[in-house]
C-alpha cells in the first residue's frame, strides 16, 4: 500500500492539473483578457481567473507575464500573420486575385479568431500599444509586397492610376479588421444582427471592385 501511494504521488512543484490541452487553453485565456482589458492592464491573476486555474500554474508553464505574452505572440499571433502572408505570396500575378486572396484570408482568420480585431485596435493602433512595434517590424515585408504589386498593376493599366499603392494596404486592413472590431456598435445602430461574415466579405469585394458607381 505504501509503495502504491509513493508511486501515485506527483513530483514536487508540479501542478495538479496537467495535460497536453492545458497550455493552449491558458494562451486562449490570456488572449481573451488582452482583447478585453489590454496587454498592459492584464495580470497573471486575471488570466488565471479567466482560465479557472491558479496563478501558480501560469508560473509553472510560462514563468512570468512577459514570457506569457511572448508565448501568445509566437503561438497565436505570428501563425495568423504567416497564414495571410502565405496566401498572398501564392496568389497569381493578377491584382484582382491578390486583393481577393487578402480579403478571403483576413475574413477566414478573423472568423476563427474573434479576439484579433479588438486586439489589433487596442494594441497596434492605439498609442503605446504593446504590439505596435512587433507589427511594424513583421508587416514590412507584406507592405512592400503589396505596394510593388499594386504599382506594377498601375503601370500595366490594370489599376486606377489615381490610387496611391502605399495606401491600398491601409484601405484593405480598414475594410477587413475595423468592421469586425466595430460590430458591437454598428449591429445595434443598424439593427443588423442578420449580417454574416459572408455578407461582409461580399460587400467588401463589391466595394473594391465596382466602388459606389456614383453618377457624374
Amino acid at each position: 500500500m505504501a509503495s502504491r501511494s509513493a508511486a501515485n504521488k506527483r513530483p514536487p512543484g508540479r501542478p495538479g492539473r496537467d495535460s497536453a490541452e492545458l497550455r493552449p487553453a491558458l494562451i486562449d485565456a490570456a488572449l481573451a483578457c488582452y482583447a478585453r482589458e489590454g496587454v498592459g492592464a492584464t495580470s497573471l491573476k486575471a488570466i488565471a481567473s479567466e482560465a479557472g486555474v491558479t496563478p501558480a500554474l501560469l508560473h509553472y508553464y510560462f514563468g512570468n507575464r512577459e514570457q506569457l505574452r511572448q508565448a501568445v505572440i509566437e503561438d497565436r499571433i505570428m501563425p495568423l500573420m504567416y497564414r495571410v502572408q502565405e496566401k498572398l505570396v501564392s496568389a497569381s500575378g493578377d491584382v484582382a486575385a491578390l486583393i481577393n486572396a487578402f480579403i478571403s484570408a483576413m475574413d477566414e482568420v478573423v472568423a476563427e479568431n474573434p479576439w484579433w480585431p479588438p486586439l489589433w485596435v487596442r494594441e497596434v493602433l492605439c498609442e503605446g500599444g504593446a504590439l505596435r512595434g512587433l507589427m511594424i517590424d513583421r508587416l514590412k515585408e507584406v507592405a512592400r509586397l503589396f505596394t510593388a504589386r499594386f504599382a506594377a498593376a498601375q503601370g500595366e493599366g490594370e489599376l486606377n492610376a489615381d490610387l496611391d499603392p502605399r495606401l491600398l494596404l491601409v484601405s484593405l486592413i480598414g475594410l477587413t479588421l475595423f468592421p469586425v472590431a466595430g460590430a458591437p456598435i454598428w449591429r445595434q445602430l443598424q439593427d443588423a444582427d442578420d449580417i454574416t461574415g459572408e455578407d461582409m466579405q461580399r460587400h467588401t469585394l463589391a466595394l473594391l471592385q465596382r466602388g459606389l458607381e456614383l453618377k457624374p
